[in-house]
């Protein structure tokens, strides 16, 4: 039943991160979390470590992601800077 649960929740979560995400809600995730409370704090407890995990993981490789934007940048740029100096 566990991974069932797992499963349930982590469909939530995704659907409601980008639910929030598209209509700029930040609070949409703990009102869902909230609403599951009131009727299975084990569905609550699932879905809120899923959206945590995933709000992390979103976090995380836009990190990923602005560094190597910026490494590449600055790549190009110390191109450029060699091209010319040539």
């Amino acid at each position: 039943m566990s991974a069932i649960i797992d499963k349930l929740a982590d469909d939530l979560a995704k659907d409601a991160i980008e639910a929030a995400t598209a209509l700029g809600d930040e609070e949409l995730v703990v009102d869902i979390g909230n609403q599951l409370a009131s009727s299975s704090t084990t569905a609550e407890e699932a879905f809120m470590t899923a959206a945590r995990v995933r709000m992390a993981l979103i976090r995380g490789l836009q990190m990923l992601n602005d560094r190597i934007d910026r490494a590449a940048a600055r790549m190009e740029k110390d191109a450029e800077a060699k091209k010319d100096a040539q």
